[in-house]
């Protein structure tokens, strides 16, 4: 297995490390309960190293862009980051990006460690059909990915930096640290505030005493606690966020995953706009009426959590099926979210899951689940 820059740092917190996506990550430190609430409350710090971090530059890189991203490109600012989705032809989802623009041809892609080198194939195939003139540089492993996330963590980023939290939401600042420099986004995947640094690997151990600098991570009130992949799950669920093989796949149309956002049918009329990968596929969909099932929220009666796989029934009707649950941490309640045929996915509708054990009673709700106090 692959190791992160911040390995150490786990072991040395007694991280329960687990191999995800070819990665050796902790999946938990104190328990994912603690954790969850720690991040909700306070602040927690990921290791998000194992997401790849693709560079591209060159002549032809904002057309190339344009013809990968499902999200218009052309007309980002220097210093902004928008979330897009990597189609195929058919309209599925390859996988969900973060882009950052920092000149007219220089970006990059934060993509999902498990479709990093599924996508620099898909890259390499998007540039050469265009005969496009730009370079590709995969920096996953030289580089460091790490966010700080929680209510109080844009306090404590004030000490260090009257810049950032004047940014706003899926801005960057580049910032210096001694003889490099770091990447500092406002974005995340908790539904808390916070940042997302990307930096040289060789300079983790030296950033982590800064941003860490006077805390103590063991003591019971801290600020600021390392937090694993399992909570991070459930804090992604809680704010409603698809994760790639549960709300987003190959086989999962686009206009299914509650992302409509994310996806601009139009960007070829904009000025400097092309056709993005699976363009085709996804006008049909809607000259169709639509996409068969839709992304939903679900809320239970008990504790008892759903699971992926697990089908969704309205009366004797099967509707769909559940793609991600939780009990959530904050709520004290069992949430899901799932794909239910788009006619049933009213508001209010009762609803039951089969677990393969019994039965789950429950109703659709408006998502996110939870939304951070601004």
């Amino acid at each position: 297995m692959l190791r992160t820059p911040l390995y150490q740092f786990h072991v040395d917190n007694n991280g329960s490390m687990v191999d995800f996506a070819g990665w050796e990550m902790p999946i938990r430190y104190a328990g994912i309960h603690e954790e969850h609430k720690q991040v909700r409350t306070s602040g927690g710090l990921f290791d998000v190293s194992h997401m790849g971090r693709v560079k591209v530059t060159g002549r032809h890189s904002r057309k190339f862009l344009e013809r990968l991203c499902t999200r218009k490109i052309s007309d980002m600012q220097t210093g902004q980051c928008r979330y897009s989705l990597v189609c195929n032809e058919g309209g599925g989802v390859r996988d969900d990006v973060i882009v950052y623009r920092f000149d007219e041809d220089d970006f990059l892609i934060v993509v999902n460690a498990s479709n990093r080198e599924k996508l620099l194939g898909h890259f390499e195939q998007v540039r050469a059909a265009g005969d496009l003139t730009l370079k590709i540089d995969d920096q996953t492993k030289d580089t460091a990915m790490i966010a700080v996330q929680g209510p109080r963590v844009i306090s404590m980023v004030e000490k260090f930096s009257k810049e950032i939290p004047a940014l706003k939401r899926y801005r960057f600042a580049i910032k210096n640290l001694v003889v490099t420099k770091l990447i500092v986004s406002r974005t995340g995947y908790t539904g808390e505030d916070g940042v997302e640094v990307i930096l040289p690997a060789s300079m983790v151990g030296f950033a982590l005493k800064m941003i860490l600098q006077g805390l103590d991570m063991k003591s019971a009130d801290a600020a600021v606690k390392p937090i694993g992949l399992g909570a991070r799950d459930t804090l992604r669920m809680e704010a409603s966020m698809p994760l790639y093989g549960h709300e987003l796949g190959e086989e999962i149309n686009a206009l299914s995953s509650g992302v409509d956002f994310a996806i601009s049918l139009d960007k070829d009329q904009m000025e400097r706009g092309e056709r993005f990968v699976g363009m085709d596929a996804l006008q049909r969909t809607m000259k169709e009426g639509g996409p068969a099932r839709k992304l939903a929220g679900m809320q239970f009666e008990g504790k008892r959590a759903a699971r992926q796989g697990n089908i969704i029934k309205i009366g004797d009707s099967e509707v769909g099926v559940v793609t991600s649950g939780c009990l959530s941490p904050t709520l004290g309640t069992s949430i899901a979210m799932g794909f239910v045929d788009s006619a049933r996915t009213v508001v209010g509708t009762s609803l039951v899951v089969d677990t393969g054990r019994g039965l789950l009673e429950g109703r659709i709700v408006p998502m996110p689940f939870y939304k951070a106090a601004k």
